[in-house]
């Protein structure tokens, strides 16, 4: 082949990758995006507490019902015709976001947007098996995994800047030019596979209702748990009756049908298998710390939605500068080795944030954002190329829908662990500190005495004064309390890397293969 031909050949791979990677990051950072203006939101839709959090958790739920779906319908449909479908639907779904009139309309085009726009997060997956092979595949693999784990730790910070910059209409209005251009480009630039429309006559119906009625329960559940005090909650316990129950038939059926909608017995390979549970934990942390780190600068701190996105900017900014290392090293060093430096990169990033202090803000947090973001790439590209490389083409379709799942499976199991960590070690170590909250503590009395002091010089102040000391200790005392119970959750995070970092020797090493024949099915 000629210099001019691989070039062009290049050129008709990288085009068509960019464009979907497009496709695939706003899918992903409108998970996060709307994270830290919530009440804006809300209080633009005279929304009630309560159903604050639907807006995200509508989208979620939809979403991962559809991710594990993506490999039947890219067979159905085809990987251009389901891509350009899911780019046009999550466009038009981000218009209505953005024209809500209630919280109840809200809900319903947030969950739509989730539905139509998940599809593209998986099918880049498996495109860039297509598209590069050998070495290339490390380049893909280093995209896709550094567009995985940035896009929910960027979601935040633009949504923040957005909403302080505009208006949170915008939050939705900013995917409609970049929607439009990848409805338009992707039908001329993208021929992967044929769609086979007679695969809906004999598809597994019933496995793709007990699926979506299982994992739909269980994100709920995990959404909503910690905010309903989990069991306690009528709702939340027939969720997890119904979750399992539905989860138990759909596993039976998928083992037993002989066309099912989900390729579970993908997990009989060890890598695949062993890759799942590295994205699983992965998720947990990139979910996990773009939750904790905001809460904490808007709680603890008083930080504006402005204000903690600059804060947390510069974990994005660190995993961008990972990239180019990573691609360095992975052609020179085993990609397992690469993986193992990642995830206890990210365990010791945990372990510096459990020293969390009340006063900590852009400064403090810049240290261990970098020790976290700039080997994150390292963490997830890896198990892209060991866990999906391991299979054939005809499973890699299927596979790649419960490989994505399994991140954003980890993502809301990280959450909802985290938020009960913060209610129950809080509550722990507010009577901890109370416990030693006596006359004989000088330090208390004093604070009392000066409050009190203060306040007693006007006339007729002096119950007042000591009302406001006893209130000014609570809040103290909450605060702190607070603080130790998101560094109780950091150490949390800790351990579950700490376990994938002695899970990735167990992998097997996966030399780059030669991408599938065209318009294979």
């Amino acid at each position: 082949m000629s210099e001019a031909d691989s070039t062009s050949s290049w050129l008709k791979s990288i085009i068509p990758f960019v464009v979907m990677c497009v496709g695939m990051f706003i899918a992903l950072l409108d998970i996060q995006i709307v994270a830290s203006s919530l009440q804006d939101i809300g209080g633009g839709l005279s929304a009630a507490q309560d159903e604050i959090s639907w807006v995200q958790t509508a989208y979620l739920i939809a979403e991962i019902i559809v991710i594990p779906m993506s490999g039947w319908l890219t067979r159905v449909f085809s990987t251009r015709w389901l891509f350009a479908g899911s780019a046009a639907g999550f466009t038009a779904s981000s218009l209505l976001c953005g024209m809500a009139w209630d919280i109840k309309s809200m809900i319903v085009f947030r969950a739509l947007q989730g539905f139509l726009g998940a599809s593209m997060v998986p099918t880049v997956f498996t495109s860039s098996f297509h598209y590069f092979q050998g070495p290339r595949r490390v380049y893909a693999a280093a995209v896709v995994g550094t567009i995985a784990s940035v896009a929910p730790t960027l979601g935040p910070v633009i949504g923040g800047w957005i909403t302080d910059t505009l208006n949170w209409h915008w939050l939705f209005y900013v995917n409609l030019l970049p929607g439009i251009a990848i409805t338009i480009a992707i039908p001329f630039l993208v021929d992967i596979d044929k769609p086979d429309l007679s695969l809906l006559k004999d598809a597994d119906y019933p496995g793709i209702f007990l699926m979506a009625v299982a994992l739909g329960t269980l994100e709920y559940v995990l959404e909503e748990g910690t905010r309903w005090n989990w069991f306690d909650d009528k709702t939340i316990r027939y969720c997890t009756y119904l979750s399992a129950v539905s989860g138990v038939l759909f596993v039976t059926r998928s083992l037993t049908f002989p066309r099912p909608v989900a390729d579970l017995r993908a997990f009989g390979n060890r890598n695949f298998l062993i890759g799942c549970i590295l994205s699983f934990i992965t998720g947990i942390g990139i979910f996990s710390t773009t939750y904790l780190t905001p809460l904490f600068l808007g709680y603890v701190r008083g930080f504006s939605a402005y204000q903690t996105g600059t804060a947390i900017f510069s974990t994005g900014v660190a995993s961008m500068v990972g990239v180019p290392i990573y691609i360095f090293l992975a052609k020179r060093f085993d990609t397992r080795w690469l993986m193992m430096v990642g995830m206890a990169f990210f365990a010791l990033s945990m372990w510096y944030f459990s020293f969390i202090t009340h006063d900590w803000g852009s400064d403090e947090l810049l240290f261990p954002q970098v020790l976290r973001g700039l080997p994150q790439v390292f963490a997830v590209a890896p198990s892209v190329m060991l866990g999906l490389g391991s299979l054939s083409p005809e499973r890699l379709k299927y596979a790649s829908g419960l490989f994505n799942m399994m991140r954003n499976l980890g993502g809301a199991v990280g959450i909802a662990v985290c938020a009960a960590i913060l209610n129950v070690r809080t509550n722990f170590h507010f009577q901890a500190i109370a416990a030693h909250l006596t006359p004989s503590n000088v330090a208390m009395t004093n604070l009392v005495d000066d409050v009190s002091d203060r306040y007693g010089a006007i006339p007729g102040s002096v119950q007042e004064g000591m009302t406001a000391a006893l209130k000014q200790l609570w809040n103290l005392t909450y605060r702190e309390a607070s603080t130790l119970a998101y560094a109780d959750a950091f150490r949390a995070v800790m351990i579950a890397f700490i376990i994938a970092t002695v899970l990735v020797p167990l992998l097997r090493n996966v030399a780059p293969g030669k991408a599938p024949s065209s318009g294979g099915h």
